[in-house]
C-alpha cells in the first residue's frame, strides 16, 4: 500500500462566538471547502476555553436545519440540546450527539444548567455531515451515543485506545449509523504511542489535535488545537505521540454531488434552498420553544 501523505496542516487562529456558549474556529469551510472535504461539510472547533459561572446558561437559540446531520463531540464540559422532531438530552464529557436533521427539524443547544452554574472549561466539536439527495428529505432522527457505549479498539501494554464513534478500526465496528460510508476515531494516545490507519486513497482523510502533539509519518510534528488535511495520494498513515495526545480522525467517501448550501440549510440545487426557506417560513419544521 501506498503511503497517504499531508497535504496541509492549519492552526486554530481566528475564533470567533457562535450565540454566546461556543467560541470556535471554523476549519471548514474556512480552511477547506465543503467539495475538498465533502461530506464533512462543516467543522466548528471549540478549542479548550474557560468560561465563568452564570445563572443563565449560554448558548444557541432555536434556530433550522435541513439536508444534513450535525455530529456533537463534547471533551470538556456539557451540553443540552432539544430539537422539534422530540429528540434531546445532555451532552457529557466523552459523549456523541448525532442528529439527523434530513427533512428539517428546529434545534437548540446551550451549556448544561449545573456546568453553566458552576463554570469550567469547555472543548468540543461539532462537524455537519452532507447527505446524499436520496436521504436529504428523510425522516429526521436522532442518536444520543455515552461515552460508555463507544466501542474501543486497545493498544497493546496500556498504550492508548481508539474510540470507534462510526465506521470500522481493525474490526471494531462504531456504534453510529452512517447514510455513506464515514469513520470518525477518537484516538487517545499515551507518549510514545504509534498507530497505523488505512482508508482508501479517494476518502476526503483529516485529523484534528484536541490534546497533545504528535508526529504524522514520522517526520511532520503537529502540535494542539491544529488540523491537517491528508492528500488523495495513499491509503496509509502513521500517528505517533510526542507526548500524552488526543487526535480526532475523521476519513469518509465523497458523495460527489453538487452541493449548494446557505445558512442552516445543505441542498443540491437553488431551487431546494429556496424551497427550504420557504417551508420554514410556513411553520413546516415543527414547533421548539426558545
Amino acid at each position: 500500500m501506498a503511503t497517504k501523505n499531508i497535504e496541509a496542516v492549519v492552526s486554530n487562529s481566528g475564533t470567533h462566538f457562535v450565540g454566546d456558549g461556543f467560541r470556535v474556529h471554523n476549519f471548514i469551510p474556512t480552511n477547506f471547502s465543503m467539495q475538498r472535504m465533502d461530506p464533512i461539510i462543516m467543522m466548528d472547533y471549540n478549542s479548550k476555553y474557560y468560561f465563568s459561572p452564570s445563572e443563565a446558561p449560554r448558548g444557541v437559540g432555536v434556530h433550522p436545519h435541513r439536508g444534513f446531520e450535525t455530529v456533537t463531540i463534547a471533551y470538556k464540559g456539557r451540553v443540552a440540546h432539544h430539537d422539534s422532531s422530540g429528540g434531546g438530552g445532555v451532552i457529557g464529557e466523552g459523549d456523541v450527539q448525532w442528529m439527523t436533521a434530513a427533512s428539517g427539524v428546529l434545534h437548540k443547544e446551550y451549556h448544561e444548567e449545573s456546568f453553566s452554574k458552576q463554570g469550567g472549561d469547555f472543548q468540543m466539536v461539532q462537524l455537519w455531515v452532507n447527505l446524499p439527495a436520496k436521504s436529504k428529505m428523510s425522516e429526521p432522527k436522532y442518536q444520543s451515543i455515552k461515552n460508555e457505549e463507544i466501542n474501543r479498539f486497545y493498544l497493546d501494554n496500556g498504550q492508548g485506545e481508539v474510540e470507534v464513534i462510526a465506521g470500522n478500526y481493525s474490526n471494531v465496528q462504531g456504534k453510529a449509523s452512517t447514510f455513506t460510508p464515514i469513520n470518525l476515531l477518537n484516538t487517545k494516545l499515551k507518549k510514545g504511542a504509534k498507530v497505523d490507519f488505512s482508508f482508501p486513497s479517494n476518502y476526503n482523510t483529516s485529523l484534528l489535535v484536541i490534546e497533545g502533539s504528535l508526529f504524522v509519518n514520522e517526520k511532520t510534528k503537529v502540535p494542539t488545537d491544529h488540523f491537517v488535511l491528508m492528500a488523495n495520494d495513499g491509503e496509509d498513515f502513521t500517528v505517533e505521540a510526542s507526548e500524552d495526545a488526543v487526535v480526532l480522525v475523521l476519513s469518509a467517501e465523497p458523495i460527489n454531488e453538487p452541493i449548494a448550501a446557505h445558512g442552516p440549510f445543505v441542498m443540491n440545487t437553488k431551487a431546494e434552498l429556496l424551497e427550504a426557506f420557504n417551508d420554514f417560513n410556513q411553520g413546516k419544521f415543527g414547533y421548539l420553544e426558545d
